[in-house]
């Protein structure tokens, strides 16, 4: 993992609880599980809010990075529109089965403009992402460039809340509340 540059999120450890909704018997799942999916998914989902009211939701690529989750957008895009006026945002991930892990972010969202945050999501998203990010016929080729040099628009969310939703056996809700 690449060195702290947000401050050290990655020390904050939330509180955790069994929320509702959980199978009698249930655990709560550590957080140790719930960031490793955070780390290890490929696409996630953001649900931000129109000016208007109305909700808009789409897939994107992310990273996970000294305590907090990292996209990126076009300046032009409806996601960046929604930002720009509501910082509100909620980015999800897991599995569309009735077994695994699935979780739910919530929190507000930060651009990021300083220079070393911008290298260290980078060279994270190149590594985690590789040929997609490095080879000429990748299909996000150049992105890490693009990041580093602030032609696409970096959001950091530091999560204020987690859920985790386990499933298979036995299916239990965790919340991990950050302070």
């Amino acid at each position: 993992m690449a060195s702290t540059v947000n401050g050290d999120n990655s020390a904050r450890q939330p509180v955790t609880t069994l929320a509702g909704f959980s199978s009698e018997n249930a655990v709560a799942t550590t957080w140790a599980s719930g960031q490793l999916v955070l780390e290890d998914a490929e696409v996630y989902w953001i649900s931000s809010v129109r000016p208007d009211g109305r909700p808009h939701v789409t897939p994107l690529l992310g990273i996970w990075l000294d305590g907090a989750m990292y996209f990126c957008t076009g300046d032009d895009e409806r996601k960046a529109k929604n930002l720009e006026s509501n910082s509100h945002c909620i980015l999800t991930t897991g599995c569309n089965n009735l077994d695994g892990l699935d979780v739910v972010v919530e929190g507000k969202v930060a651009k990021v403009s300083g220079k070393t945050e911008l290298q260290s999501a980078a060279d994270t998203y190149e590594s985690k992402y590789g040929s997609h990010f490095t080879s000429p016929d990748g299909t996000w080729f150049g992105l890490g460039d693009s990041i580093r040099q602030s032609k696409v628009v970096l959001y950091r969310l530091a999560p204020a809340r987690v859920l985790g939703f386990a499933k298979g056996e036995t299916f239990s809700q965790t919340r991990w509340e950050f302070a």
